[in-house]
């Protein structure tokens, strides 16, 4: 039986997956010239990528988060491959919107160039968040952290 443990992390992976997805295809569509349908995958793609974020602070805040249940030899290299890659999707986020903003203010010479780099952090992001979901649902499930409102109010 899946619990909220396992199907909030899964939904949240799901939605960073489907972002990653349309931003590929809108690459493509502006490499083929239609601005238009490029701009609305774009668009599409943070879509994704916001409710993906709103789940996942959610279920950090109000059920916690999940603990690594491999072996604890491994844990070293498990906690500085999930900084990496928190790091690179703050990253990501900050130049994402960024580059939507350039976008939107028809800064093309300069969304063009951000955009470029800004799609492969992204893509990366995806990957290495899709590595820690198996890492930590498939591969070694753990336990479960306490939510954050908790943790603040001392409960």
């Amino acid at each position: 039986m899946m619990d909220m443990y396992f199907l909030l992390p899964t939904i949240s992976t799901s939605f960073i997956v489907i972002s990653a997805v349309l931003v590929g295809i809108g690459w493509i569509l502006i490499i083929r010239g239609k601005r238009e349908a490029h701009q609305s995958m774009m668009v599409a793609g943070a879509v994704a990528a916001l409710i993906f974020f709103v789940i996942y602070m959610s279920r950090t805040i109000f059920v916690g988060n999940t603990a690594w249940g491999g072996d604890p030899d491994m844990e070293i290299f498990y906690r500085i491959f999930l900084i990496f890659h928190i790091i690179l999707a703050t990253v990501a986020a900050v130049f994402g919107i960024s580059t939507l903003v350039l976008g939107f203010k028809k800064k093309f010479k300069t969304h063009r160039r951000w955009g470029r780099f800004t799609s492969m952090i992204w893509f990366s992001s995806a990957m290495t968040g899709v590595i820690v979901y198996v890492l930590l649902y498939i591969l070694y499930p753990g336990g479960h952290t306490r939510p954050v409102w908790e943790v603040i109010l001392g409960v």
